[in-house]
């Protein structure tokens, strides 16, 4: 079982980066996990057609970097919100059926472009409230851990 982590943007607090590392850890024990990290845009602040060209950029790296047999659950706040038990079940869903690799997809500050949200066979909300992206990434990893105990 491989999971993959599709990340807009890098990492730059600390105690964010303490809390992936620790549940990097404990994961990469027993799975074949990697987080990807795809270049975060520059938003033209107020005009609506560079926040579309910056999710287009991101998502056309985005799914240059998703494997054609991969399950992809999109992280959009749009999404549908699961629990912990249908996390995990969906996870377990897929390797289920037989793909090799499960993969996530979290987006920038600006969310995530229609066409990688469409490409996903599944779109999840961990909440209705707005997280930052580098927090999410970290919730994720918890998740992923708890799903898979």
């Amino acid at each position: 079982m491989k999971i993959q982590i599709i990340a807009v943007g890098t990492i730059k607090e600390n105690y964010i980066k303490d809390g992936i590392k620790f549940y990097l850890d404990k994961l990469k024990k027993i799975y074949d996990i990697e987080i990807v990290e795809i270049k975060e845009e520059e938003e033209d602040p107020g005009t609506p057609a560079s926040r579309e060209k910056v999710l287009e950029t991101e998502g056309e790296r985005i799914l240059y970097k998703i494997d054609r047999e991969s399950f992809v659950i999109a992280l959009a706040i749009e999404g549908k919100e699961v629990s912990t038990e249908e996390f995990a079940s969906l996870i377990k869903k897929a390797f289920g059926m037989g793909y090799k690799k499960v993969v996530f997809v979290i987006g920038g500050s600006l969310g995530i472009w229609g066409k990688v949200k469409e490409r996903a066979d599944v779109n999840i909300s961990f909440s209705k409230m707005t997280f930052p992206h580098q927090l999410t990434r970290l919730l994720l990893l918890e998740q992923i851990y708890y799903a898979l105990l």
